[in-house]
């Protein structure tokens, strides 16, 4: 499904979460429980249209959007900006393997 933002659009994958794909696409969003709990991820949307597998506990307008638990049913276009490129820098790291000693 299509998610168009502030400064970009981009896919979401097979199972992913709008939460989960705002985040790895690079998007200032903050977020805490995950499950519609707590509402920290509540965001406004324009255009598209989606639902929710279980009610959410924490309240939403009806202009806005629980990423973290909703499931998108048509492109959406919601109001969420990128991640200042010094902030998406300090977030990437390269792992590498241990080696005994």
């Amino acid at each position: 499904m299509r998610i168009y933002t502030l400064d970009t659009s981009f896919e979401l994958r097979d199972g992913e979460t709008l939460l989960e794909g705002l985040l790895r696409t690079g998007h200032q969003i903050d977020y805490q429980c995950r499950s519609g709990f707590c509402g920290t991820c509540r965001v406004k949307f324009t255009t598209g249209l989606v639902d929710y597998p279980e009610p959410p506990l924490a309240f939403v307008g009806f202009d806005e959007v629980l990423p973290c638990c909703c499931r998108v049913l048509e492109p959406l276009t919601v109001d969420v900006e990128l991640q200042p490129a010094d902030d998406r820098e300090s977030l990437s790291f390269t792992a590498t393997a241990a080696t005994p000693t």
